[in-house]
C-alpha cells in the first residue's frame, strides 16, 4: 500500500483510483499539523509516501505567507523526516514556481532557483528540508496541471465559454500542461521504483510546449466550441503574484532515471473532455 496525503485535489483524486493506494484528507492528516501527519508516518503499514497535498493559492500565499510556509514547508519537512526514520520511500510534488520564469529554454534540475512569488518561496524550502531529511526521496516538479475535476484552466475555459463568445487570454506566457492522471502513473511508478541511488529531483510536465491562449484554442477545437481566442500579453492581465514567462521544464532525467516520457497533453485534453461529457 502507499499512502498519499491530499485526497480532494486534482492529483490526489487521480492517485485515489489506484487499488493499492490510500489517500488522507485533511481530517485524518491535516497539513496545518506537521508533527501530526509526521506522527501518521510512524504508524503506518504503507511501503511508501505520497505528498500530494499542498497550498497552491499563489496569490493567496502572498498574504496568507506563514499558512504557505506551514503547509509547503514545514509539513513536507516533519513527513519527510519520519518516511527517512522508516526507510520509506518519499515523494513529493513541487512546481516551476521554484524558478524565476526567465529566458526562453527549459529549466533543468541543475537550474539555480529564483522563486519571485512567496509560493514559490515556499516549495522550495519544502524541497530543501526533504533534501536535508536524508531517506531515499523523489522531488518531482511539474507545471499547468489539468483534469476533469478541481480548479484548473481547461474547467476554466470551459466554464467562461458558456456565457462568451471570445476570450482574452494570455499569451507570452509558455509552457506544458499536464494531465493529472498521468502526473498520477509517474508518482506511482516512482514510489515504486525508489532507491536511495535514484533519489533526487526530476521534471515532469506535458509535451509539446505552448502558451495559454493556444492551449484555450486546442481546448476549444476539442471541444466542437466556437469560442474566439485573442492572445495578450501578461501586463493586460495583472494578478497580485507575478506570474512565470517561462515554466517549460526538461524532463530528460526522469526518462533516463525511470523511463517515464512526458504526456501528451492534446490527448490528456481529450480524455479529460471525454470523461466531462460522461458525468455532464
Amino acid at each position: 500500500m502507499i499512502l498519499v496525503f491530499g485526497k480532494t485535489g486534482q492529483l490526489a483524486t487521480a492517485l485515489g483510483k489506484d487499488a493499492g493506494v490510500q489517500c488522507m484528507g485533511r481530517e485524518g492528516a491535516d497539513l496545518r499539523d506537521p508533527e501530526a501527519c509526521a506522527a501518521l508516518i510512524a504508524r503506518t503499514d504503507a511501503r511508501a509516501i505520497i505528498n500530494a497535498a499542498a497550498y497552491t493559492d499563489v496569490d493567496g500565499a502572498e498574504t496568507e505567507t506563514e499558512l504557505a510556509h506551514l503547509i509547503n514547508a514545514e509539513s513536507p519537512a516533519a513527513m519527510a523526516r519520519a518516511a527517512a526514520g522508516r526507510g520509506l520511500p518519499f515523494v513529493h510534488i513541487s512546481t516551476d514556481y521554484v524558478f524565476d520564469g526567465s529566458g526562453q529554454t527549459p529549466w533543468r534540475e541543475s537550474d539555480t532557483p529564483a522563486p519571485a512569488t512567496v509560493y514559490g518561496q515556499s516549495k522550495l524550502a519544502g524541497e530543501d528540508a526533504i533534501r536535508a531529511a536524508g531517506g531515499p526521496y523523489a522531488i518531482l516538479r511539474t507545471a499547468w496541471v489539468v483534469s476533469a475535476t478541481g480548479k484548473n484552466f481547461l474547467r476554466t475555459m470551459l466554464r467562461l465559454s458558456k456565457n462568451h463568445d471570445a476570450l482574452r487570454v494570455v499569451n507570452d506566457q509558455r509552457g506544458g500542461p499536464t494531465p493529472a492522471v498521468d502526473l498520477a502513473r509517474a508518482c506511482l511508478h516512482v514510489a515504486r521504483r525508489l532507491t536511495p541511488e535514484t533519489s533526487g529531483t526530476y521534471h515532469y510536465s506535458g509535451a509539446p510546449e505552448t502558451t495559454w491562449a493556444d492551449f484555450a484554442k486546442a481546448i476549444f477545437a476539442q471541444a466542437g466550441k466556437s469560442t474566439e481566442v485573442t492572445g495578450i500579453p501578461s501586463s493586460d492581465y495583472p494578478t497580485p503574484a507575478p506570474r512565470p514567462l517561462n515554466s517549460v521544464l526538461d524532463c530528460r532525467a526522469i526518462h533516463a532515471a525511470f523511463g517515464l516520457s512526458q504526456p501528451d497533453w492534446n490527448a490528456g485534453t481529450a480524455q479529460i473532455l471525454s470523461a466531462l461529457k460522461e458525468t455532464s
